[in-house]
């Protein structure tokens, strides 16, 4: 990361600590199913095709949802080491995360009310290239643990309200 762009992130958090006001942001993705189980999110200019693999009834014309709720969490968490190592002053060369998640299918298909429908458990590796100290790379695994919104997301309920609107 450029010296740039550890100027910014000082600066950004600077300017939250003085003007909390303008911390409150709001992010926004739409979506509609097209065929079969295959849906296009569009999130700002992007747009990211969605779909189930064949043995579960899809084409697999794209990651399924819960395969990006994955790759989001391990972005977020190579975004956040990045940060942070920048703003710490901590050393990183490149960052990698390596995911998977347990599910039971039950769940998703109504076999078993008693089952979850989503995860069962996550579990994973970050793998740092640092010629930093182990007690510095601590420091820094602590800060993303607990500064990384994708993986607070996950740790502690959000609250949804997801309501039926017509046509």
């Amino acid at each position: 990361m450029s010296d740039a762009m550890q100027a910014a992130i000082l600066a950004k958090q600077d300017e939250l600590r003085h003007t909390p006001e303008r911390a409150l942001a709001t992010f926004t993705s739409r979506s509609k199913l097209d065929t079969g189980f295959r849906s296009e999110v569009q999130i700002r200019a992007h747009r990211v095709v969605v779909d189930e693999p064949p043995q579960l009834g899809g084409s697999d014309a794209g990651p399924n949802p819960i395969e990006l709720l994955l790759g989001a969490l391990g972005a977020c968490q190579e975004i956040t080491y990045q940060a942070y190592a920048k703003a710490l002053g901590i050393p990183l060369e490149s960052v990698s995360v390596e995911l998977e998640g347990d599910i039971d299918l039950r769940g998703f298909f109504g076999v078993d009310e008693a089952v979850r429908a989503g995860f069962q458990r996550i579990r994973g590796r970050v793998h740092l290239e640092s010629d930093a100290s182990r007690e510095d790379l601590a420091r820094l695994k602590a800060m993303v643990d607990r500064h990384c919104p994708v993986l607070d997301m996950l740790s502690t309920p959000v609250p949804v309200a997801l309501e039926l609107a017509e046509g």
